[in-house]
């Protein structure tokens, strides 16, 4: 008995869609994980994780970028582990702080304290030396001597209660009492009124963001309390994975190790790879010099100084803590405090008109170069 082999057609047309449904099965496969890893991360209010308006991650990811070491605490024992004489307790949504014991183990922690909005109960226990005002504010400027405050400038709180001293005590009150801060026990207490300016949604508005930052990053650690349900409760409705059996999970781990190790098989059955040399090669200095020339070519010393003034402007602003749109007097103060030049001089180096010869041009990169190196070496 004789067996009639495949057409050879036949053979390379499988061959063919096999490799098409498998790039299909890997593109999708790419394609759920990389939807799941780059979605909005939601969260509940002040949740330092949520990317929602209501949520601060922007805040947490700038203050990490800065270089203080922010610890997010989901639960009391959280706190009382990361908490040391020198860090900032950040407390907020403290409407879930029903527990009278938690609230003394908060007030036992050691450090310096941050209170976002607190309620009357938290308030006497973590803030007993204030009470709150009569009047509200809606922000704007700081009027006090208060550093972080002054720094930051103009901002807007939305709706915010205001605090005053509970008894003879010594009180800083800026934005009209909308943040106050006094020290007792050895540490520095401050108390804010509204948590807007500290949300993803706020943070743009003014000087939110500066005094959000200068506020949070005032100690080399920051704990992170925000809690998101009463502690001890558990925590809110289940979510689509938690949905699916496990074994399933099992089932896509070896569907995955499959695609690639055929992958990795067929791989190698294409041979080694060809190294081709790239058409050109230009070097980055050479893209300053050309850019450089153009603007000469077209005397466009001023927009040559625009560039070079607002770069300056935006790497100098936040080592000083300022916002991107503070007034440039307040930029003026700051970099003065940290530079041995005359205002007069600063003010014509950063906001002056156009330079009038190619040769100003260069001096003026010369002194802005002088500038930044100052600001950032003190």
């Amino acid at each position: 008995m004789t067996s009639v082999a495949p057409a050879p057609q036949a053979v390379r047309r499988w061959r063919t869609w096999r490799w098409v449904l498998l790039a299909l099965v890997a593109i999708v496969a790419v394609a759920a994980v990389s939807t799941y890893l780059t979605a909005p991360r939601p969260g509940g209010r002040m949740d330092a994780e949520s990317t929602s308006p209501d949520g601060a991650h922007a805040v947490v990811t700038l203050l990490r970028d800065r270089g203080v070491d922010v610890v997010v605490a989901n639960t009391v024992a959280d706190v009382e582990r990361a908490a040391r004489p020198d860090s900032l307790l950040l407390v907020a949504e403290t409407y879930l702080l029903v527990n009278d014991d938690l609230m003394a183990r908060l007030a036992a922690v050691p450090g310096d304290r941050l209170l976002i909005e607190p309620v009357s109960t938290t308030r006497k226990v973590l803030a007993p030396e204030i009470r709150i005002g009569r009047a509200s504010t809606m922000g704007g400027k700081p009027n006090c001597d208060l550093p972080e405050a002054t720094r930051a400038g103009e901002v807007q709180f939305g709706v915010s209660n205001t605090y005053e001293a509970a008894g003879d005590y010594r009180l800083s009150k800026c934005y009209d009492g909308a943040v106050v801060r006094y020290q007792a026990g050895g540490r520095t207490v401050t108390v804010v009124g509204s948590a807007d300016f500290m949300m993803n949604s706020g943070l743009l508005k003014q000087g939110n963001a500066a005094l959000a930052m200068n506020l949070a990053g005032t100690r080399p650690r920051l704990i992170w309390y925000a809690p998101q349900h009463a502690e001890g409760e558990k925590t809110g409705g289940s979510d689509i994975f938690d949905l699916i059996p496990d074994n399933v999970h099992w089932i896509v781990w070896q569907l995955g190790i499959a695609v690639l190790l055929a992958a990795l098989w067929r791989g190698r059955r294409l041979g080694p790879l060809v190294a081709e040399k790239l058409p050109v090669v230009v070097r980055a200095s050479e893209t300053v010099e050309g850019r450089g020339r153009l603007y000469r070519s077209h005397r466009a010393r001023d927009r040559a100084a625009d560039a070079l003034r607002t770069a300056a402007l935006q790497r100098m602003l936040p080592r000083l803590g300022l916002a991107v749109n503070a007034a440039p007097a307040a930029v003026i103060a700051a970099v003065s405090a940290r530079c041995n030049k005359s205002p007069e001089a600063l003010h014509y180096c950063l906001f002056g008109p156009p330079p009038w010869s190619d040769e100003d041009l260069v001096n003026l990169s010369h002194e802005l170069d002088d500038i930044e190196r100052q600001v950032t070496g003190s």
